[in-house]
């Protein structure tokens, strides 16, 4: 299924495949094109030498742009994993918004394009059932190799719309920070949240989505929080 209407542009991929025989879409993932320009960005992605693909692309500008259809594998989080299961491509819808990235200047993103972000989310979400918990950032299923769609990206602003979540903790999530707490123990957490724990940069990876204002990869009182602050808000 394509979307259709205003500011949507059709701009076919051939890259994609079918999904697995009785696998449904219960992610959506949310990358930077981490290109140049969107027409670099948007020739890679319908290149078939390239072999990669999104469903959808957001120009800065907010029209939409659209790839492959909605029941098709598109290719587009490689060697990734959330929650104990590989293969995200299988169960996920992915969203390329155009941004240079950090290779090549990484920028906030702009108000129309995030406004047309949260409508095409939210029209997707509906279709298909995705929870807002499972709106997830490239560098959440992949941590080691990610940073997509980084710290600039306003998480917050779409979970005010009931796209993603954003954690607001209580008292009931405040814990000392104790100098012995292993990042074995930390990692646990992040585990029970959705993140492969054999990956690297996992706190990170964290702190990108969820406590932006800190990139330590560290762990901190206020990381800490957030993340017990999740966990509470999935029952997970």
């Amino acid at each position: 299924m394509m979307r259709t209407g205003s500011g949507c542009i059709e701009r076919p991929s051939p890259n994609h495949g079918p999904r697995p025989e009785g696998v449904g879409v219960e992610l959506l993932i949310l990358h930077y094109t981490g290109m140049p320009t969107a027409e670099s960005a948007l020739s890679r992605l319908c290149d078939p030498a390239a072999q990669v693909s999104a469903h959808y692309t957001v120009d800065e500008d907010g029209a939409i742009y659209a790839h492959v259809p909605e029941d098709r594998r598109a290719w587009h989080a490689g060697l990734s994993s959330w929650r104990g299961r590989a293969d995200v491509n299988s169960r996920s819808i992915g969203i390329e918004i155009v941004n240079p990235g950090h290779e090549f200047g990484y920028r906030p993103f702009p108000a129309a394009q995030m406004a047309a972000v949260a409508d095409l989310c939210l029209d997707i979400m509906g279709r298909h059932g995705i929870a807002p918990a499972d709106v997830l950032g490239h560098s959440d299923i992949a941590p080691a190799r990610k940073e997509d769609p980084g710290e600039l990206f306003d998480w917050p602003g779409l979970a005010a719309r009931g796209i993603g979540l954003w954690p607001h903790p209580t008292p009931a999530d405040d814990s000392p920070l104790d100098s012995a707490e292993s990042a074995e123990e930390v990692a646990a957490l992040l585990g029970r949240y959705g993140y492969d724990t054999a990956e690297s940069r996992l706190l990170l990876s964290f702190q990108r989505h969820f406590h932006p204002e800190r990139l330590t990869g560290e762990p901190d009182p206020e990381t800490l929080r957030r993340l017990r602050a999740l966990l509470r808000m999935t029952g997970r």
